[in-house]
């Protein structure tokens, strides 16, 4: 159904007028309802049977011959015809409301080729007002000049009259529209009778005057000449022709009565091609004289007794298809019926052209996807009328109508109404064929491959038209899919460009698990548990210098508070990632305490092959002070590495947590991974987001991983900001080895190694604070003989005995703390090989106590990382 408001197109806003009470009372008046009749087939008509029909198809038939004709119709037909399919399956998916095809393409194709093309069928329907325009002044100009009558010169009187005329249709415009449907109904019936007066007319036998402009009623030799093409002129070509009658078709988006539309194109090509000659000379004198022998005639008129010989050599013939742009009246019965005729469709396609234009402008200004044209889209009084957009509208066709010239401005609209058409078949292809479960058009009489063919066939004809057009239409659509994809409106219209983005990534998932694991293609894939990933920014950041546009990141979440459950999938974390521009997935697990949250995590985030194969936490830097049980829990979380995971802690000596900044003691297990709000433009700058330059990635290579400590200072040293670092590589060995050390490592490391130490020295200082340390976590041992161990031992295993600390000697290389004082103070990360202890021979509480003197009161952040022996560099597969 076709609605229309009293005033305009707009819903009215209750919330706007002072009358809140009479409005409560009285409710609003429906909007008009006009049946399929008045409200589309009537409007479809007017805009068909308009200033092409009546001033061109006749030159048309001329320059391309009756049967080019026939092609260039049926083309342009097929074209529109499809489209109007694909428009009526889009429609039939959703409630369409204003902003026409702007709006079917925005919520199928997405905002990106939406809103680009919006702002291009706006403008072609600004550019169609001045081509209806000047068809009206080029008709005015032609009465005026049978009369006698000039104002200045004949380009100079269309550009007089357009600009009078567009002035007046704004007034009207602006003024209301309230008279403008039954006004429809007026002007179609005016056309009717026009176009039986025509068919009249050509059946009339034609008077001398008529015979003298090239009117001989029907003759099989004037059909059968201008059955063939006779090119003329600069626009001489199928293309060009094509080019000037397409915007006639335009009226078909609807898909309305479109054999009843061919059968009076085909018609009017067929009796002006049979009727009329090409040129003609127009004055009565040229009749055939009988001392002119019929050989030396030019032209189909010889044989009725006519001889435009001269006009037609010299090129001066004033009449005939060819020539005469007022063919129609000519040959009518009644010449001012067509004339009236011509009033009718060109005013009124003027003036919807001139309405229409401001909607889809004032649509697309309401979308908010480009800057600074919300100036245009502001509405005026309870119908939220687009002033501002008609003054533009009027400014640019009036601009075109001062070109003065009909096949110069048709042209133009063909290219972007074929822009237009390629785009909605796209976008019903689009939307079929991603099988979407949303795609459920009511009307199915469209076929998806149809609509393929269309939108490639637009493309193609507009290259053809003109291949410079083309590139500029294209490339404004391209400019603004560029700004759109920049920008990333916060918009969501479920368009087609989702579903497609989805079968996508799923196809290409399963696609991977045809493809087997190799070295060369390892890619670092991190298991952030940061919590509330705004809570903990550095440790996000960090992770993101060496995973964006490389590989997979996931924020892991794991909330134990049943108050806070709702939380874990929260949809605030995503917001606050896509602000600080972070390619990170996000995932919220529900779970008794840490440690099973934590596994969960470990063993069901990813998908297929795209699954993380690096567990990236923070240091927990109270573990003396919590509870032993929860620096149990958080060691066991560290053991990953029977799921085929390397682990990376990250400490600071600021701390991580942003939500406790006075105490470098932040991250307790009671919050360590729980979720606190954050609003989404609290964006904070941390040390991994400012540039590095001269400084140093020092890297403490203590044994060999598999080369996940050397991947990740590398990966780092590929961003912008640590471009400029030099990555250092200490190897810890025997001074007496050390050229032999040095030489092994340098294969598998390029970078130079400018310090080779041995840290098997303990120094006292640093024993003594160990000891003090762990005090608080020793255990006396059992007594002499006793093959038993301590019930306080089973029942606490993070205690530490003597037995624990002999066993495990080969933690205890605790100067190396003093090294990096002395060698790492200024560098701007120090990345550490991190030990794995015996399992169920190291007391987690030793370990830890290793992890923290080792990385203590250092400057620059530490990132401690062991592999899982997996080999990730490709010297490894030489």
């Amino acid at each position: 159904m076709y609605e229309e408001t009293t005033g305009g197109q707009m819903d009215v806003d209750s919330s706007d007028g002072d009358d809140d009470d009479d409005e409560q009372k009285a409710p609003p008046s429906q909007p008009t309802r006009f049946g399929w009749v008045q409200g589309v087939m009537i409007r479809c008509m007017l805009n068909i049977w308009g200033v092409i029909l009546y001033l061109r198809l006749p030159w048309i038939t001329a320059q391309a011959g009756i049967g080019l004709t026939w092609a260039i119709i049926l083309v342009s037909s097929c074209i529109t015809g499809i489209t109007g399919m694909s428009t009526s399956a889009i429609a039939t998916n959703g409630k369409v409301k204003s902003g026409g095809t702007y709006f079917l393409i925005s919520r199928s194709l997405g905002p990106e080729l939406g809103g680009s093309i919006g702002l291009i069928f706006a403008f072609a329907n600004a550019v169609a007002v001045a081509m209806h325009t000047v068809g009206f002044a080029e008709t005015v100009r032609d009465l005026m000049a049978e009369h006698g009558a000039v104002m200045v010169d004949q380009t100079n009187d269309i550009r007089i009259i357009g600009i009078v005329t567009v002035t007046c249709l704004l007034g009207i415009s602006m003024a209301g529209m309230a008279w403008e449907s039954k006004a429809q109904i007026l002007f179609f019936l005016i056309i009717m009778v026009s176009f039986v007066n025509y068919i009249v007319g050509t059946v009339i036998p034609a008077t001398p005057e008529k015979q003298a402009k090239g009117f001989f009623n029907y003759k099989a030799d004037i059909f059968a000449t201008n059955f063939v093409p006779n090119w003329r002129g600069p626009d001489g070509s199928f293309f060009g022709m094509f080019s000037i009658f397409f915007p006639s078709a335009t009226g078909i988006l609807s898909g309305a009565n479109i054999s009843g539309d061919l059968k009076v194109f085909l018609l009017f090509t067929d009796s002006s091609g049979a009727c009329v000659v090409r040129d003609a000379s127009g004055l009565l004198n040229d009749t055939l004289s009988r001392s002119t022998p019929i050989e030396d005639c030019v032209g189909s008129a010889c044989k009725y007794g006519w001889d435009f010989t001269e006009c037609i050599n010299n090129k001066t013939c004033t009449h005939g298809i060819s020539n005469y742009y007022q063919a129609m009246s000519m040959v009518s019965g009644f010449a001012p019926l067509i004339t009236a005729g011509i009033f009718g469709a060109t005013l009124s396609s003027a003036l919807a052209c001139l309405v229409s234009a401001p909607k889809v402008f004032q649509c697309l200004c309401k979308d908010k996807l480009y800057p600074f044209i919300g100036f245009f889209g502001k509405g005026y009084g309870k119908n939220h009328e687009p002033l501002r957009s008609y003054l533009l509208t009027y400014v640019i066709a009036a601009c075109f109508i001062l070109i003065a010239e009909l096949n110069t401005i048709a042209p133009i609209i063909s290219n972007f109404f074929l822009c237009s058409y390629c785009l909605i078949n796209l976008s019903c292809f689009h939307a079929s064929i991603t099988n979407s479960p949303g795609w459920r058009p009511s009307f199915r009489f469209y076929s998806k491959w149809l609509s393929l063919l269309a939108a490639v066939g637009c493309a193609v004809i507009m290259f053809l038209l003109n291949w410079w057009a083309a590139l500029i239409a294209f490339g404004i659509v391209f400019i603004l899919l560029g700004y759109t994809l920049y920008k990333k409106p916060d918009v969501n219209w479920g368009s087609s460009v989702q579903a497609s983005s989805y079968n996508i990534a799923l196809n290409q998932c399963v696609g991977l698990n045809h493809v087997e694991d190799h070295v060369k293609n390892y890619r670092p894939q991190c298991l952030v548990l940061s919590g509330s990933p705004s809570t903990r920014p550095a440790l996000v950041d960090l992770v993101d210098c060496f995973t964006k546009k490389l590989s997979l990141m996931i924020c892991g979440n794991v909330v134990t508070s049943v108050s806070a459950s709702a939380e874990a999938g929260s949809d605030h974390h995503i917001t606050w990632l896509n602000q600080r521009k972070v390619k990170s997935f996000y995932r919220g697990v529900i779970a008794s305490d840490l440690r099973s949250g934590a596994k969960i995590l470990l063993q069901g985030a990813g998908l297929g092959r795209i699954k993380p194969n690096v567990l990236v936490m923070g240091f927990k830097n109270d573990w003396r002070t919590d509870s032993p049980q929860a620096a149990h829990q958080y060691v066991e979380i560290l053991d990953a590495f029977d799921l085929q995971y390397g682990v990376c802690l990250l400490r600071m000596n600021e701390g991580l947590d942003v939500t406790l900044p006075h105490t470098h003691e932040s991250l307790h297990l009671s919050d360590f991974l729980s979720f606190v709000r954050t609003e989404p433009e609290d964006q904070m700058t941390t040390v991994f987001q400012k540039k590095h330059s001269k400084k140093t990635i020092d890297v403490y290579w203590l044994c060999d991983d598999g080369g996940l400590t050397l991947l990740l200072p590398y990966l780092l040293t590929r961003r912008k900001r640590w471009a400029r670092c030099k990555v250092r590589v200490f190897v810890g060995g025997v001074r007496e080895k050390k050229d032999e050390q040095r030489e092994e490592y340098e294969c598998c490391a390029s970078e130079c190694f400018d310090h080779i130490t041995s840290f098997g020295t303990l120094q006292l200082d640093q024993m003594t604070k160990f000891e003090d340390m762990i005090s608080c976590f020793r255990l006396d041992s059992a007594p002499k003989g006793s093959n038993s161990e301590q019930p306080g031992k089973q029942e606490q295993p993070w205690m530490i005995t003597d037995e624990d600390l002999e066993r495990n000697k080969s933690l205890r290389q605790i100067g190396l703390n003093k090294v990096l004082q002395e060698y790492s103070r200024e560098a701007a990360l120090i990345v550490i090989t991190m030990p794995v202890g015996r399992r169920g021979a190291c007391p987690n509480s030793l370990y830890l106590a290793w992890l923290d003197i080792v990385s203590q009161d250092l400057r620059p952040p530490v990132l401690l990382v062991r592999g899982n022996q997996e080999n990730v560099l490709t010297f490894y597969c030489q």
